[in-house]
């Protein structure tokens, strides 16, 4: 899961990994920022992780035997050590796409290292994208929901209000997002650093008192559960799971902190306070099996001490519901600058942080689906089921993409890259299968949602090459058609006209209507192109490359990173510069605004085509998205049958 929060790209360039210094200060300043947004949701699985995997591996028996609470913390331990810090810490956090992590930038470097065959990487970027959806519908109701039921073991009075106030705090949650996250950031990294320190503090005491519970740390205890439980072992993995749910938020959040202040975050901060945490958990049930009814919260004494833990529980789960609702802003916005999802209005909710960010689209998306999710489970035990099937899926093909980056990118033998891979691999696609036990219990939630997020994004990506292509057919070449209006230029008008264009090498489609009924040229003629590159940013000084082909044509290119929002603006103001001599109260921009309909044969199935007519129609419009002054822009209408 992405995150915009707290660090802007420019600043990170230093944090990231590259050789570059940290200053003391910045550096902790960097740590204590990814503690706050990085680790939110993985911090906060201790809520409900080691009951559900306990109870899971329980059986039919319902008692937490030792050998059970054994097995199954052992299980826990060496998935974050296995899964967390060898597979994301160690090895993905070195793969990053120009100091960018995240499934979308490792497809965009992967797919640049493969070159034209790189089909399978986009497919491979688009499941991990579409189920990281499902992950963000899925977190905010199971994290928030976990924390309110702890008011339970306050005192049962509260429980019938459970559900509402989970609905009222995740309500407020989406409400503010409008306003950006700048303002609550600076407490994430410290209320997160309280949790951590009172679920490490806590777990001390039942540690001392049953010092037995220290064996789980011989992996030979979670391999024993293995072998000795058959299809409850294989059932209890789907729940161990949940233990390292938020991994790949490690990765993604690469960009905002750097290498080496998420490693550090992890293993001095993280890591001993989760393990001591699920020692604690642990410890307690031995002393008393009827504990794993609510282990977490019983590790802390009943009263005001238990009430503030509430309180502090449900802190911690909005900042970790918040870290993976900006990701999802982050990954829409990447995914439309990919040509993976159809312009969305993308707003700026600050003025310095070019990551800040806030989609109202996706905004409104979510929180009905969050709202949903609650009301249809009403239970984090419930919400526990339908959890890991979307994590478990981004990370098979985040370690599928790995694969190819270490082969292609780092230029191991493919031999070698997949003895490095392989591992991590084969125990991810374990926990998926796991976790796939659990299709009918709720794990069909995150895959149905997964599965048309898949369509959209590829019936997108599909119905614009096939709209692009048949363009091409029916447009003109620019080359002839300059080359015969300086042979006889019609009637000239000044100013300049700008013709925006995504084929550089056939005329506008704009700009061959103007012909055909103004019968009029202005005095200058830009063909602008915006491109996409498959870095996450790009130099300034590479944004705009002009070129001259005749005396009053001449072609712009502006290139914008995934990660950019593209401001035509600004960039021209580059392109001045450069020598363009340009006035933007004296140009006009001419946009061709398509209006689609079905052909009779088309490339795709009459539904798909349905389908990407109405997406281009709830697409933004493109003054808006390139944020080019509405005043200054022509846009000519025409039909298009695709």
């Amino acid at each position: 899961m992405t995150s915009d929060v707290v660090i802007s790209a420019p600043e990170t360039a230093a944090a990231n990994g590259h050789g570059e210094a940290h200053t003391t200060a910045r550096f902790g300043a960097l740590t204590l920022g990814s503690i706050g947004v990085v680790y939110g949701d993985i911090g906060t699985s201790p809520l409900y992780a080691f009951r559900e995997a306990v109870t899971a591996a329980s059986g039919t028996e319902g008692l937490a035997t030792p050998a059970a609470v054994l097995g199954v913390l052992s299980l826990i331990l060496w998935a974050l050590i296995v899964v967390v810090t060898l597979k994301y810490v160690v090895i993905l956090l070195r793969a990053d796409n120009n100091g960018e992590g995240g499934t979308l930038a490792l497809m965009a470097l992967a797919q640049r290292a493969v070159g034209t065959g790189g089909t399978t990487i986009v497919l491979l970027g688009i499941i991990s994208g579409a189920l990281f959806y499902g992950d963000a519908v899925i977190t905010p109701a199971q994290s928030v929901l976990s924390a309110v039921e702890g008011m339970k073991d306050i005192t049962l009075t509260f429980e019938p209000y459970i559900v509402p106030l989970t609905l009222v705090i995740l309500v407020c949650l989406f409400a503010v997002q409008s306003r950006g996250t700048a303002s609550v950031a600076a407490f994430f990294g410290p209320v997160m650093c309280v949790w951590f320190a009172a679920i490490a503090i806590a777990a001390v005491g039942p540690i001392m008192r049953q010092p037995l519970v220290l064996l789980a740390l011989n992996p030979l205890y979670a391999v024993s559960f293995m072998i000795h439980h058959g299809i409850i072992g294989f059932v209890t993995l789907g729940a161990v799971f949940l233990a390292v749910t938020g991994a790949e938020a490690l990765y993604a959040d690469l960009g905002h902190f750097g290498k080496r202040p998420i490693q550090t975050a992890w293993l001095f901060v993280v890591l001993p306070s989760l393990a001591l945490n699920y020692l604690g958990q642990g410890a307690l049930v031995l002393d008393d099996p009827g504990a794993i009814v609510s282990p977490f919260f019983q590790l802390f004494p009943q009263g005001w001490i238990r009430g503030a833990m509430v309180l502090l529980a449900i802190m911690a789960t909005v900042i970790a519901s918040q870290a993976v609702i900006t990701g999802a802003y982050s990954l829409t916005r990447q995914a439309i600058q990919l040509g993976l999802l159809p312009r969305f209005e993308i707003r700026h909710t600050s003025e310095a942080h070019s990551g800040q960010i806030f989609i109202p689209r996706i905004n409104q998306l979510l929180l009905v689906a969050v709202i949903l999710m609650v009301l249809l489970f009403r239970s984090s035990s419930a919400l526990a089921s339908a959890y890991g099937i979307a994590v478990t899926g981004t990370m098979v093909v985040t370690a599928m993409m790995g694969f190819v980056v270490i082969w292609k990118v780092w230029r191991w033998s493919p031999f070698t890259a997949a003895a490095l891979i392989a591992p991590f691999l084969f125990l991810d696609l374990t926990f998926l299968a796991a976790n796939l036990l659990k299709v009918f219990e709720g794990g069909w939630v995150p895959l149905a949602l997964g599965t048309l997020m898949i369509i959209l994004m590829y019936t997108w990506r599909r119905g614009s090459r096939l709209l692009f292509e048949k363009s091409r057919k029916l447009e003109f070449p620019l080359a002839d058609l300059v080359a015969m209006l300086e042979k006889r230029p019609p009637q000239r008008v000044p100013g300049t006209a700008v013709f925006l264009t995504s084929d550089p090498l056939s005329a506008p489609t704009a700009l061959m209507h103007s012909l055909k009924h103004y019968k009029v040229l202005h005095e200058k003629n830009v063909i602008l192109t915006i491109e996409t590159a498959q870095t996450p940013r790009i130099d300034p000084a590479e944004r705009v490359k002009l070129e001259q082909i005749s005396p009053t044509f001449s072609k712009v290119t502006l290139k914008f990173g995934f990660m950019e929002s593209p401001n035509v603006p600004k960039a021209l103001a580059i392109a001045r510069k450069l020598g363009w001599q340009f006035d933007i109260m004296s140009t006009s921009f001419f946009l061709s605004r398509r209006a689609l309909k079905p052909a009779v044969h088309s490339g795709m199935p009459r539904w798909q085509d349905r389908l990407f007519i109405s997406l281009s129609r709830s697409a933004n419009d493109a003054t808006d998205y390139f944020q080019i002054p509405s005043g200054r822009v022509v846009e000519v209408g025409t039909q298009v049958t695709i």
